[in-house]
């Protein structure tokens, strides 16, 4: 960073075990600081800032409202329950701080829809914190898949995103609430898997949305697996995913064209920091007497100088400084990326609740 360059100055709303994770980022980016965090207890910042080892000069807030007061945070990264976001989020962009939300981003897009009007009446810069979307690998997979020589139009995708949660996690966490995050796995693992497919088809909102009859739920009704297929009648693709908190860890991602193919088996977390692998074949045909291919997957080794999630900060802080040097407008589109998201989880949640009917979009 330049010299006559100021950090933007983040705060973190809430001391969520995530927000740990994004700490660190905002130390790791070279155009952010954080100067503040909150929690619904005094006593519960002190104990994030001293386990994360914070600077002293991190300012520690006991509610919500005195950090939104703060004029001297530029933004906030907002990991609060799904149910609490529609509040926290207004406030804070009617307090003109520039929101970084954790997914998903709402329970429904009315609710998004006035958590954006808020953002946009009020200029300020909305992202949702979907990491991967800003790995470098992610944008080498884009070039990739827009190639209509080695790849050719999409006819397939499949994504999975799963954990196995523990029995703790499982009776505890915020996750299994209704009261706060009733969404579930659909809601937690469920995004990246929508935001995948719809990321391999440029935004491309799908024709009919199906949940499968699969879904699993805890006694409180909450969802804990579940999967659906999207359909997009004009391009004659088709789309499914898997998404669980009672299943082992997957990652998955597979895109198939009429001329390649793309796997990435961890496209959410990359298995390491500092570089991240997908394989990708094209022209692949059978070998005579069918005994083999006549080409191999080729394994594409992308490095990364920051861990993504720096890498988000980093893009979202340059949005926020243009925007306060009177150079940029808001970039809606992630604005716009997260409510397709949010669209065909709707739908997804809606195809479940009445027994896997399909969903017109």
């Amino acid at each position: 960073m330049a010299e006559d360059e100021t950090p933007v100055r983040f705060g973190i709303m809430g001391c969520a075990e995530i927000a740990r994770k994004m700490s660190r980022a905002i130390h790791l980016s070279p155009n952010s600081t954080l100067v503040a965090i909150s929690s619904r207890s005094i006593e519960k910042a002190k104990q994030f800032s001293t386990k994360n080892r914070l600077s002293e000069n991190v300012k520690i807030y006991g509610s919500y409202e005195e950090l939104l007061d703060d004029p001297f945070v530029d933004a906030v990264y907002m990991p609060l329950p799904t149910t609490l976001h529609l509040k926290w989020a207004v406030m804070a962009a009617q307090k003109h701080k520039h929101l970084l939300l954790e997914k998903p981003t709402a329970l429904d897009v009315k609710v998004f829809d006035e958590m954006l009007e808020a953002c946009e009446s009020n200029g300020v810069q909305f992202m949702d914190a979907s990491m991967w979307y800003h790995h470098p690998r992610t944008a080498i997979m884009k070039e990739l898949l827009s190639n209509s020589e080695l790849f050719g139009r999409v006819k397939a995708i499949h994504s999975s995103s799963s954990y196995c949660g523990t029995q703790q996690f499982l009776e505890n966490d915020i996750r299994v609430k209704p009261d706060l995050d009733s969404l579930g796995a659909l809601g937690d693992t469920g995004w990246y898997c929508i935001g995948a497919i719809l990321w391999s088809m440029n935004q491309k909102l799908p024709t009919t949305v199906t949940a499968l009859p699969n879904t699993q739920r805890n006694s409180a009704g909450v969802i804990l697996s579940c999967s659906a297929s999207l359909h997009w009648q004009e391009d004659g693709t088709i789309a499914t995913f898997y998404s669980s908190i009672i299943s082992h860890e997957t990652m998955d991602l597979a895109v198939c064209g009429s001329n390649g193919t793309l796997h990435v088996k961890d496209f959410i977390i990359p298995y390491e920091e500092s570089k991240a692998t997908f394989s990708f074949t094209s022209g692949a045909k059978f070998v005579d007497l069918h005994i083999g291919w006549n080409v191999k997957p080729r394994e594409v080794k992308v490095d990364s100088r920051l861990p993504q999630e720096a890498t988000m900060i980093q893009e979202f802080s340059g949005l926020v400084k243009g925007i306060k040097d009177g150079r940029l407008e808001p970039d809606m589109k992630w604005a716009r990326t997260s409510r397709c998201t949010q669209l065909v989880l709707d739908a997804v949640k809606n195809s479940i609740d009445n027994d896997c009917k399909a969903v017109q979009m």
